[in-house]
């Protein structure tokens, strides 16, 4: 099967789309890098700006280890120069076993639509993709997508669904693969697992966990027979970046969007929980 990968890379699957990519580098045709400060979202400051009015500056942390700290790293190309300490660029993991890459702005434009028909690919994957796929854009592969979520689906919904589920009384995380569907996290579930993750963890580093869990998973899946159709559910709301009253509830509770300790997530090996 031709897989077409698409991911925003950051520090809480790096580990988990390195892992699938090398594992199936000769079934991946694609892999679609979503840009994280494309125009139409405002660039790197409107991106700052929107997401510091709505949570606060405590966002700042989360927005610097999870995607500033893997962008420097990766711009220095310390992967490269130490291999065993940190993780390698997608870009150069591609071109190292002779994978296409594209830096996607749109993923329902024209542009992308032309590099799905020609790379054939039979099977849309999206690990942490920050952009909503259409009905059009999922059909141009026969068997659709797949998308992995670190979240027990139909709840938490989102960007940040381990923060939600840290802040309820259960804290009760797992991950899910679903069918792609064009509305955020609402495809049938193929797959799902309850995960038991430390008490105290962050959101950050229960995320990064979830999603090294749901690569599993998805391998589970691509090894069957068929995807299959999935088991249809009923979403629940869709629950954006916190607002900065939730980030302070959280706080006052000891639940962290990210801690100092979890710097340690940007080398490898990738440590256990």
């Amino acid at each position: 099967m031709r897989i077409a990968l698409l991911t925003l890379d950051s520090l809480v699957n790096a580990p988990a789309v390195r892992e699938f990519l090398v594992a199936h580098k000769n079934e991946i045709v694609l892999v679609g890098l979503s840009n994280p400060y494309r125009p139409n979202m405002g660039g790197m400051f409107g991106q700052i700006v929107r997401r510091v009015k709505r949570s606060g500056a405590w966002i700042l942390p989360y927005l610097t280890a999870n995607f500033s700290f893997p962008e420097m790293i990766s711009g220095l190309r310390l992967g490269l120069i130490f291999p065993r300490l940190f993780y390698p660029s997608l870009p150069a993991l591609c071109r190292a076993h002779g994978i296409k890459t594209a830096l996607v702005d749109d993923v329902n434009g024209g542009e992308f639509a032309n590099k799905l028909r020609e790379c054939r690919a039979d099977l849309i994957i999206t690990f942490h993709f920050d952009q909503i796929l259409s009905a059009e854009t999922i059909s141009l592969c026969g068997h659709g997508g797949l998308n992995v979520h670190p979240s027990l689906l139909p709840s938490h919904r989102g960007p940040l669904p381990t923060f939600y589920a840290l802040l309820e009384s259960s804290q009760r995380l797992g991950v899910t693969v679903h069918r792609l569907v064009p509305r955020i996290d609402a495809g049938a579930v193929l797959a799902q697992e309850e995960v038991d993750l430390p008490k105290g963890i962050s959101a950050t580093a229960a995320s990064f966990f979830l999603h090294q869990r749901g690569r599993v998973l998805l391998e589970q899946i691509l090894a069957g027979e068929s995807l299959g159709p999935g088991k249809e559910i009923e979403p629940s709301p869709y629950l954006s970046f916190p607002t900065q009253p939730e980030v302070a509830a959280a706080r006052s509770r000891g639940i962290h969007l990210v801690q100092v300790r979890d710097l340690r997530l940007l080398v490898q090996p990738a440590p256990n929980p």
